[in-house]
C-alpha cells in the first residue's frame, strides 16, 4: 500500500518529477534522460498502470484520493496529497483533472522486432506536434495498426500531452524509432512492406484504387503538418497514395488524414 504524504512546500524535492510541466523544451530533454514520463487524469493513469509501467508516484489533491483508493492500495509508490493552488505552483498550470502520476518508462522494442510480426504499419516523418501524436496514436490503436516507427525527429509519443490527447492509446500501440531517415525505410522494405506515401499531390492514386486493405504487408507514411513527406522520404516510397478531396478542400490535419488512411489500410485486411 503507497503511503499518503502531505506536501505544504512548493520546493519540496520529492515533487521534482512534477515540476515545470509547461516547459516543453525543458521536459521533452528531461523526461526521456530520466526515464520518466507523466500521466494526467485517472483514466490515463489506469491505462499506464495497466500497460505494465511502473509508477513512481503519484500527485493527488484531496478529493481524488478516494478515486484513486483501488490504486493507491495496490501500489507501493509514494502519494503526494496537495491543495490545487500548490500542485498549479510546482507544475505551472492548473491541474483540473487533479491527478498526474509519474511513471517509470520502459526500453523501446527495435523497429526489426516490431516488423517480425507487424502487418500493418505507420511511418511518422518530422511529426513534431504533441496534439497530432497522441491523435495519431489514438486512431492507429481504433483503427487496428499494429505498430508505429518514428523518424529522428518526431515528437515523444510519452509527452504529456500527446499522451493525454491520445486517452493512453500510446501505451497500446508498440512504436520504436529509425536510427537513420531516410535510409531505415529500407529495412521496411525488406521485411516485406510496401511503402505507400500519403501525400495530397495529385500524381498520387487515390486510397480507394490502391486498394491498401488487400495488401500483404503495408507500410504507411505520413509527414508533418503543413509541409507533408519531405522529397527524400517520397523519393523512397513505392507508391503515393491520396485522399480524394471535394469543394475545394485541399488536404486535411495530418490527425484527420491519419485516421482516415488507417481506415483504408486496415479494414478487410487479409486474415493470418
Amino acid at each position: 500500500m503507497a503511503d499518503l504524504i502531505t506536501v505544504e512546500d512548493p520546493d519540496d524535492p520529492r515533487l521534482y518529477d512534477y515540476t515545470g510541466l509547461t516547459d516543453v523544451e525543458l521536459r521533452r530533454r528531461r523526461e526521456p534522460a530520466e526515464g520518466l514520463f507523466i500521466a494526467e487524469g485517472e483514466k490515463v493513469i489506469r491505462r499506464a498502470k495497466d500497460a505494465g509501467y511502473e509508477m513512481r508516484s503519484m500527485l493527488l489533491s484531496a478529493k481524488w484520493v478516494d478515486a484513486m483508493r483501488d490504486v493507491i492500495d495496490e501500489l507501493p509508490a509514494p502519494v503526494y496529497v496537495v491543495d490545487p493552488e500548490l500542485a498549479e505552483r510546482v507544475t505551472g498550470y492548473h491541474v483540473h483533472r487533479g491527478a498526474l502520476a509519474s511513471m517509470q518508462r520502459k526500453p523501446l522494442p527495435t523497429a526489426a522486432g516490431l516488423l517480425r510480426t507487424a502487418r500493418r504499419v505507420v511511418v511518422m516523418e518530422g511529426v513534431n506536434d504533441h496534439t497530432n501524436i497522441g491523435a495519431i496514436f489514438r486512431s492507429a490503436a481504433a483503427l487496428g495498426m499494429d505498430a508505429v516507427l518514428l523518424s529522428p525527429d518526431c515528437a515523444d509519443p510519452l509527452y504529456r500531452r500527446s499522451v493525454k490527447v491520445s486517452m493512453g492509446a500510446v501505451f497500446s500501440v508498440p512504436y520504436a524509432r529509425l536510427d537513420t531517415w531516410p535510409k531505415s525505410l529500407e529495412s521496411v522494405r525488406e521485411a516485406g512492406f510496401t511503402l505507400l506515401a500519403l501525400t495530397p499531390d495529385e500524381k498520387a492514386r487515390p486510397l480507394d484504387e490502391a486498394a491498401p486493405h488487400r495488401m500483404d504487408r503495408v507500410a504507411l507514411m505520413l509527414g508533418a503538418e503543413g509541409d507533408g513527406l519531405t522529397t527524400q522520404a517520397l523519393v523512397a516510397a513505392d507508391e503515393w497514395v491520396r485522399i480524394p478531396m471535394s469543394h475545394g478542400v485541399d488536404s486535411l490535419n495530418v490527425g484527420a488524414a491519419a485516421a482516415v488512411a488507417f481506415y483504408a489500410v486496415a479494414t478487410g485486411r487479409p486474415q493470418p
